[in-house]
């Protein structure tokens, strides 16, 4: 394969998972900000959700305060925030059109249609700036299940060849980056500091977070108690059974570059470093990351992920 087309379906793929991610805690914020004021709300949340998509530094530098209308229209459809939903959604469709012969037709009917329909999206006041509850939940909503659908079909309908493990690549490197990001910001951003850990604003909070991953069922099936943080940890770090999980994501990034690996006969840096990275995952406790330090941990994991994808960048894509 070439490393043209590799880069482009590796980027397809993040593109549309941090859409996905970008949409999640959009939802997840605005139903903590919906919250009585006189109940939880910080005034916090918008900042946070600013945090965890990385567009802090760029909404900084273009407006003064944070108001919710104005972080919407940063995250949704600002042309002037590379990662907003709408470009991530035009660059995703302008990479399955490069290496359209790669994709299965469902795959990029997927793909293709959400475009057609986020063109259709831009003609209503949220795209416009105007920040509406009730749009704003439909074009989430269409967002959530654009990212299901690429999914779906690249899972159902594509050879299990090259084409598709660099797909794959794309999204767990993604998805990891993503639930340590929002893990984090909890931590540091979410809480004001004077209250009470595990008090009712915590708790919506992590629930919130807990929500935004799709995990919020799944770890009531897990613990069958009440939210604490400790638990949250485990099973977004190390729980294998979670699909976003950091040590689930790092699971299938080593099966997939153990693949890529096999077919083309040669076992680079890209695959010592992954595998690096999930020994370490699989040999931590909770109980010694909250020891080192929740922070410490996921920054040290955000810059191995980081270099993890530089380096498939190097050994693999096109530069």
């Amino acid at each position: 394969m070439l490393s043209r087309t590799a880069d482009n379906l590796f980027w397809l793929a993040r593109y549309v998972e941090r859409a996905d991610f970008l949409a999640r805690v959009i939802d997840a914020t605005q139903r903590l900000s919906a919250l009585p004021t006189t109940y939880v709300s910080t005034g916090t949340e918008w900042e946070s959700a600013l945090e965890s998509s990385g567009a802090a530094e760029g909404f900084r530098a273009k407006y003064e305060t944070i108001e919710a209308a104005r972080v919407v229209d940063y995250l949704t459809f600002s042309a002037d925030n590379p990662s907003s939903i709408r470009n991530c959604l035009e660059f995703a469709r302008a990479n399955a059109r490069s290496v359209r012969t790669a994709l299965t037709h469902e795959t990029w009917e997927a793909i293709n249609g959400a475009w057609i329909e986020l063109k259709r999206f831009e003609g209503t006041n949220l795209a416009k700036g105007h920040y509406d509850r009730e749009e704003l939940s439909i074009f989430l909503d269409f967002v959530k299940k654009t990212s299901l659908d690429y999914d779906g079909t690249a899972y159902r309908t594509m050879l299990r060849n090259d084409a598709y493990w660099f797909s794959r690549l794309g999204l767990y490197i993604e998805r990891a980056d993503n639930t340590a990001r929002i893990l984090d910001v909890k931590y540091h951003v979410l809480l004001p500091e004077d209250e009470e850990v595990g008090g009712s604003l915590d708790y919506f909070q992590w629930a919130g977070i807990l929500r935004a991953v799709s995990a919020l069922t799944a770890y009531h099936w897990v613990y069958r108690e009440t939210i604490k943080p400790w638990r949250i940890a485990d099973l977004l770090i190390l729980k294998k059974e979670m699909p976003r999980s950091l040590i689930s994501c790092y699971d299938n990034i080593c099966h997939f570059l153990d693949q890529i690996s096999s077919a083309y006969g040669h076992n680079g840096a890209a695959q010592r470093q992954a595998h690096l990275v999930m020994e370490r995952l699989s040999k931590a406790t909770t109980k010694e990351i909250f020891q080192m330090g929740l922070h410490e941990f996921i920054t040290a994991f955000v810059e191995d992920n980081s270099l993890l994808g530089q380096t498939i960048s190097e050994q693999y894509l096109f530069n």
